[in-house]
């Protein structure tokens, strides 16, 4: 369901675990109908039992590596941290905390050979990540902290003006979850500003060391709400990065302010139809299988691109939000359905697990790096066509070379 931002159990690692293998865990909860708002793992024993991850369970990450699929542009990729302190809005799930602080990842294109490989996250995000989803688990955390990325700290930029894409994660989700995805779009020539909302995913590390918890996680919540807030935080990340004449990012001259979108998973997706509603600066997006808990309005979004991409419903059904929201929308746009998909095929996650020797969900028969690939290509036209003006055949309708991608009338 498009509607699932928690893929739920104690055996679900990294939200993307078979139910065949979390079966053989006692106390599992069940994943949440349309509807409704997501079960949560707290009822899930502390004695959970680890799984059987061969090396990485046995404490000898080294003999376990797992890297992400290699961008597909012309550029190298450079990434750098960013700590942004909104000091006009308070956090709006913690108040006590202060103002509203959030940490993004920059990713622009570079020149290859150039910097030193950026990790993909960091140790205290990922113990959080392996003990929300893996109480008592064994798997280190050097398996999932050491994934393999294919960017470069302090790397060489390449000159030039690049359109910004903001990413944002699925609820839950620590900002990595899209990182290959953020990767490919900077090595075609973009600039992507990769957003953790925090409070709302298992972890995110601050730079004095702090990694802060999913305080969101399994307490009731207005989704809405939360696309909102997640709008506002994206609207704030492009003032401090767009403002003149002091931006937050030392490399702002390579954002072109005229040309910037937004993509998002799950949560992050829905959260575009909001971001577009409110931030006339934001001119396309993209959700991926997103439920849209801010509908379109009647009134459209202003004659904005919009690219939805899901994965299929049982028995021919489709998201009513979706359904809703279709025919509302005003300008130029698509409704693609990737077939053996599920929910968290549009993220690394498949990637994780496979590099963890573990089964697909079931009922997922594309393979992962079949939906990196699709996920990286149809995403990377859209903002093509939109923000860069270059024709793409690819999305004017179904193709031979795709048969797993279906278009909406």
């Amino acid at each position: 369901m498009r509607r699932l931002r928690v893929t739920v159990g104690a055996a679900a690692l990294l939200l993307a675990l078979p139910l065949s293998v979390a079966a053989a865990v006692p106390a599992l909860a069940a994943p949440s109908p349309a509807g409704s708002a997501p079960t949560t793992p707290a009822t899930a024993p502390a004695t959970a039992p680890a799984l059987a991850l061969g090396a990485a369970a046995t404490g000898d990450p080294a003999a376990v590596r797992i890297e992400l699929p290699r961008p597909t542009g012309p550029y190298g990729v450079g990434r750098e941290i960013l700590h942004l302190v909104d000091r006009d809005r308070p956090d709006p799930w913690v108040p006590s905390a202060g103002p509203r602080q959030l940490m993004v990842s920059m990713y622009y294109p570079a020149h290859a050979g150039t910097g030193v490989p950026a990790p993909y996250m960091t140790a205290g995000a990922a113990r959080a990540m392996l003990d929300f989803r893996l109480p008592g688990n064994t798997v280190p955390t050097e398996v999932l902290a050491g994934v393999r990325t294919w960017s470069a700290t302090g790397a060489r930029p390449q000159g030039g003006h690049y359109p910004l894409v903001v990413l944002s994660p699925g609820f839950v989700d620590a900002r990595t979850a899209v990182t290959g995805l953020a990767e490919d779009l900077a090595s075609r020539g973009y600039v992507v500003a990769l957003v953790d909302h925090t409070y709302e995913n298992t972890g995110t590390t601050f730079p004095d060391g702090r990694t802060l918890p999913c305080v969101m996680c399994g307490v009731p919540k207005d989704w809405a709400q939360v696309d909102e807030s997640r709008a506002k935080d994206v609207s704030f990340v492009i003032d401090r990065l767009t403002s003149r004449p002091h931006p937050a990012w030392r490399l702002a001259r390579m954002i072109d302010r005229d040309r910037i979108g937004m993509a998002g998973h799950s949560a992050g997706g829905a959260a575009t139809v909001p971001a577009l509603l409110t931030d006339d600066r934001i001119r396309a997006g993209v959700n991926l299988d997103g439920a849209m808990d801010v509908l379109v309005p009647a009134t459209g979004i202003g004659g904005k691109p919009f690219l939805m991409i899901g994965h299929p419903l049982g028995g021919g059904a489709e998201d009513k939000s979706w359904e809703k929201s279709w025919p509302r929308l005003d300008g130029w746009k698509r409704w693609l359905t990737v077939e053996g998909t599920d929910h968290h095929s549009f993220t690394d996650f498949p990637v994780l697990v496979d590099g963890l020797g573990l089964p697909p969900a079931p009922g997922t028969t594309i393979a992962s790096g079949r939906a990196v690939d699709l996920t990286r290509r149809y995403v990377g036209a859209f903002f093509d066509l939109q923000l860069k003006g270059i024709e793409q055949p690819l999305l004017d309708g179904p193709n031979a070379a795709d048969p797993e991608v279906l278009f909406h009338p």
